[in-house]
């Protein structure tokens, strides 16, 4: 149980490091990646006015539509595509990227690469 709990407060702290540093404006939103074992939650969030101005996970019908898992790389690439199309279409195409606390490599890193190709410039 410790060895979980210190996990998830190194997360907290990385996370918290990460927030401090960057925000979402409404000429660059931020694009906020959370990660669990099994799903991927993307939003492009607005902080100044505290609006999300679009979302996708894993859970959503359009990722469901792929037949991938969020579990893996190939699935958080399926997700960024996604999120990359959807920001576009609501005229979204500068923003700034949250990685949440998470390393910058994996599931996290192909969710980026993924975003860019669809348009989205970070």
């Amino acid at each position: 149980m410790k060895k979980l709990q210190a996990k998830q407060a190194g997360l907290r702290r990385r996370h918290t490091r990460v927030r401090g540093k960057i925000s979402g404006t409404s000429d660059r939103p931020r694009l906020c990646v959370t990660r669990s074992n099994s799903n991927i939650y993307v939003q492009v969030i607005d902080d100044v006015a505290g609006k999300t101005l679009c979302a996708v996970s894993t859970l959503g019908p359009d990722f469901k539509a792929t037949k991938k898992s969020g579990a893996n790389v190939d699935g958080a690439a399926a997700l960024g595509k996604i999120i990359g199309e959807k920001a576009t279409k609501a005229g979204i195409s500068q923003v700034v990227f949250d990685r949440g606390g998470n390393l910058y490599h994996g599931r996290v890193k192909a969710l980026a690469d993924a975003a860019r190709e669809a348009g989205l410039k970070f």
